[in-house]
């Protein structure tokens, strides 16, 4: 037998080090932060499970993007060439008046990153890559959270109880985790003033690789087209305080939408038939998350759970693959010393993060501009936030204790 170089052994050494002391760690949330952290907690010697409350993975949602550092993380993880052949390759878009008469152009520089997909694609794409090496539990989701100094143990809705080392919640802006771990949502989620509601459509109106837009007084409706301009995306916005509804109830959501934009012009009437009639169909608010500490014990959150941006940074997306790269990266650089290892975590997390709050609030100021000219529109392109942020997060090398 050959025999191995110092450098080596010590390589060696730690990969058997944290083996040997079964990190599992239970994941709460299958969408995107998730699956991402476990590809890299099994890189780094963990055993992942993922509890997802879905009874299957989530095919709708509308585009994300990816912008600077995350291009990298999908990179290291050997996705990047697979997500760019999914590209939207959106173009501008178009902004309508009433009678569908274009006054603007939109350039995609404002809404589209450097790298666009759908989220379904990418939610299954990370599925993909983690499936052989993580225990996936659809339609289920967790109960009561019970520390002590050797775990925690987890009641679930359905499963029988099971003890983990560790627990994450990537389990987005109304996260369960984190009301069990740390307190009642309203302690930490602040609404931007903004609602939401997206489906997917035909691409009735024939376009290719771009998007309408019309707006009224607190108000905002938009088309575009999807998976090679075979499909679409719709969405509606308007401009309320906090409202008071089921979030389960997707019946009473569309009700909420419908009375909102009844009256309107240009293509809302059919809009509004094809939202009655999809299955895809997704409501919420616009909100941040804002925590003093990410972590509390053996628990940690990732992603929108513990410090969403809202949609209008442009940035969850990003913030979900980096956060779940540095995390894991963290817990294995520190052998399994969560204490340690969720500081460091945070600590190089919260820039990054607060940054994109401040673009969050400042994009929900001006989502509704009235009727925004040609020049306000090109600002807006020139100053999107790749090209004036302050606060890079850095990637450190990890050394994974598995191959990919």
């Amino acid at each position: 037998m050959r025999p191995r170089s110092s450098a080596a052994i010590r390589a060696y050494g730690a990969c058997v080090k944290t083996k040997t002391k079964s990190r599992t760690v239970l994941i709460s949330g299958g969408s995107v932060a998730g699956p991402a952290l476990a590809y890299w907690l099994h890189r780094h010697g963990f055993t992942p499970t993922i509890v997802e409350r879905a009874p299957q993975l989530r095919d709708g949602g509308y585009a994300v993007d990816f912008r600077g550092e995350a291009l990298d993380v999908l990179d290291r993880m050997g996705l990047l060439e697979e997500i760019r052949a999914l590209d939207t390759e959106m173009g501008d878009a178009a902004l309508v008046d009433a009678e569908g008469r274009q006054y603007a152009t939109l350039p995609a520089a404002v809404f589209a990153g450097d790298l666009e997909v759908l989220k379904g694609d990418l939610t299954r794409m990370l599925y993909e890559a983690t499936r052989e090496n993580t225990e996936y539990v659809f339609g289920d989701s967790i109960a009561t959270l019970r520390q002590d100094d050797d775990g925690v143990l987890v009641s679930f809705e359905h499963a029988e109880p099971r003890r983990f080392d560790l627990v994450v919640g990537a389990d987005g802006l109304h996260s369960k985790t984190r009301s069990l771990a740390f307190g009642p949502e309203e302690a930490f989620v602040r609404h931007l003033g903004i609602y939401t509601a997206i489906f997917n459509l035909d691409n009735y109106l024939g376009l290719e690789n771009t998007g309408r837009l019309y707006t009224a007084p607190g108000k905002a409706a938009n088309i575009f087209t999807a998976r090679a301009n075979t499909e679409a995306r719709a969405a509606f916005h308007f401009a309320a305080e906090d409202l008071e509804y089921d979030r389960r109830d997707p019946a009473a959501h569309k009700r909420i939408v419908a009375e909102r934009f009844a009256g309107e012009g240009w293509e809302v009437p059919r809009l509004l038939k094809e939202m009655d009639a999809a299955q895809e169909f997704f409501f919420d608010s616009n909100a941040q998350v804002e925590m003093d500490t990410w972590s509390a014990g053996r628990i940690v959150l990732l992603g929108d759970a513990g410090y969403c941006a809202g949609p209008t940074s442009g940035r969850g997306t990003s913030q979900a693959l980096i956060g779940a790269y540095l995390l894991a990266g963290e817990l294995a650089a520190h052998e399994g010393d969560h204490t340690a290892a969720f500081a460091a975590y945070e600590q190089q997390m919260r820039p990054y993060t607060a940054e994109h709050q401040v673009l969050g609030r400042e994009g929900a100021e001006r989502f509704f501009l009235p009727a925004p000219t040609q020049e306000i529109l090109d600002m807006l392109a020139a100053n999107a936030p790749e090209n004036t942020r302050t606060e890079p997060v850095r990637l450190p090398d990890y050394a994974p204790a598995t191959a990919a």
